[in-house]
């Protein structure tokens, strides 16, 4: 029995955090239909000082998996919010690939 609750709390734990095990590919596709209009290369074309590179994201507090994708989820300032538009999982993608390409410059 013991057995079988560490296995549900282990795929629950899982599942629980979507920055786990996050599909890079399925976030820069998102990424690239819905936010590169906008931020193409990591930049940002509406307001210039806040990119997605990382010593930007860094500067804002923005430099974290959770940061990332509540910014998606809720949209900010003139961002529109996508928690209506994508699942939890795209959220999760999209912010693994992001953070992902800022600490690589891009």
């Amino acid at each position: 029995m013991s057995v079988l609750l560490l296995a549900t709390l282990v795929l629950t734990v899982g599942f629980a955090h979507p920055g786990l095990a996050a599909d890079l590919a399925n976030g820069e596709k998102i990424f690239n239909a819905n936010c590169a209009a906008c931020h193409v290369g990591g930049t940002n074309l509406v307001m210039r000082t806040k990119t997605l590179k990382l010593e930007a994201l860094k500067k804002y507090n923005m430099d974290s998996l959770d940061a990332i994708m509540n910014q998606i989820e809720y949209g900010k300032n003139s961002m529109p919010a996508f928690g209506a538009r994508f699942s939890d999982r795209q959220i999760a993608d999209v912010a693994s690939y992001v953070l992902e390409q800022a600490k690589s410059g891009w």
